[in-house]
């Protein structure tokens, strides 16, 4: 959740079942069958002309398979399988928890200096004093994402990452995931910068945790699974983004906006043409975001 110092009461996502290999119950997965749509793990996978399909109905002949050795496995995406399809998750844990560690021992100093601020309070200030994005400080758009101030703020937003974020790297591939949770935490803070107060500082990983919530719920939807759960959580969420005090709000709302628009693009992509289109969704969404922060620099300078 994104914070406005002082802290922040948001909280972030909930858990969402992740879908387990028919065949191995334990194993779990974000590739289904492209013929049964029932999920199957790697090892159970058959490549064939029309996606993945599951060994029962191979054996079947509904399709026209081979063995996976033939042609390298792909995520519902169209990304590589990996074998740790948490890597990039634990990666970003990792970064946000340094950075947690490093703002505790380094003091406010430099809080300050990665937080999101659209413009120092005075209008010229003097050399040496905190300046924010309108006078140049482009890299507090970034930096703010992985910026939290107490253990509860990056405990939520933590715990969202990890339930919503292993399901989303196994279905879209570790590029593309990763390319999804920083252009959602990006346009989070993006529309934070446009909307809230200039001098209001805002900080947190939220934009990029409910780009996260966005995307499962397009995921669970492209997977015809039961969507309750996860738009009851999103609801829950959002209903302590606008009632409860001192929430960045705006950068719950880009981040979602952002992770539902660049999901689309991922799952719904044509076959024929899914790295273009899935390329071209993600470039849009940065061109709005870069958009909206040249427009509202524009309008503070």
């Amino acid at each position: 959740m994104d914070q406005q110092p002082p802290p922040d009461r948001d909280a972030s996502a909930g858990g969402v079942p992740t879908p387990t290999c028919y065949r191995h119950p334990g194993r779990e997965t974000g590739i289904s069958c492209t013929r049964c749509e029932r999920p199957i793990c790697t090892e159970c996978m058959v490549s064939a002309s029309v996606g993945f399909q599951c060994p029962d109905c191979v054996r079947q002949g509904s399709g026209t398979g081979h063995h996976p050795a033939a042609s390298r496995p792909r995520t519902l995406a169209g990304g590589t399988v990996a074998a740790d399809p948490r890597l990039v998750t634990k990666i970003l844990l990792g970064i946000n928890l340094a950075v947690f560690v490093l703002v505790a021992a380094a003091g406010p100093t430099l809080l300050n200096d990665l937080t999101l601020l659209g413009r120092a309070w005075d209008p010229t200030p003097p050399p040496g004093s905190i300046e924010g994005v309108a006078e140049g400080q482009w890299y507090r758009l970034v930096t703010s994402m992985f910026l939290h101030q107490e253990v509860w703020h990056i405990g939520f937003n933590m715990l969202g990452l990890w339930w919503l974020g292993g399901q989303l790297e196994a279905a879209l591939g570790r590029s593309r995931y990763l390319a999804l949770y920083l252009l959602s935490g990006l346009a989070g803070s993006a529309l934070t910068y446009l909307i809230a107060a200039p001098n209001q500082g805002s900080l947190g990983a939220s934009g990029a945790v409910y780009g996260l919530f966005g995307a499962t719920a397009v995921l669970m939807r492209r997977m015809n699974y039961d969507m309750r759960p996860v738009l009851v959580l999103l609801a829950l969420n959002l209903v302590f983004t606008f009632t409860w005090g001192g929430i960045a709000w705006e950068a719950h709302v880009g981040g979602l906006v952002a992770g539902v628009a660049i999901a689309l693009g991922m799952v719904h992509a044509p076959r024929e043409h899914r790295t273009l289109v899935q390329a071209g969704t993600c470039a849009l969404v940065l061109l709005a975001t870069l958009g909206i922060v040249v427009a509202r620099t524009i309008a503070l300078t």
